[in-house]
């Protein structure tokens, strides 16, 4: 889960940048299963990223595509702080299910 803040005055831009990131991912790596960013309803410039891949090799595959650097190096003058954290679901059954549901 990555949380996000970022500078008022580059809202826009990163909802361009944060879109494509999500985007292009979803549809170029079979290993990304789950990249789904919201936006807090109390504070607009406070983002949530939801993060779920295939394994960790799929993760360390991610974070070295060409379109991942364009969004990391794109954004970090956008960015006012970023906390990441690491998760473990507590019913990987459950989790399966959801995604079938998707359509």
């Amino acid at each position: 889960m990555a949380e996000i803040e970022v500078h008022s005055e580059q809202l826009e831009a990163y909802l361009a940048a944060a879109k494509e990131i999500q985007q292009k991912s979803l549809a170029e790596e079979p290993g990304v299963l789950c990249l789904f960013a919201t936006q807090m309803k109390e504070d607009n410039n406070s983002f949530r990223i939801l993060e779920i891949y295939a394994s960790q090799e799929a993760y360390q595959h991610h974070i070295q595509t060409a379109h991942f650097q364009k969004y990391k190096q794109g954004t970090l003058h956008m960015v006012k702080s970023l906390k990441l954290q690491d998760l473990t679901p507590l019913d990987r059954e459950t989790m399966k299910s959801i995604f079938k549901r998707m359509k």
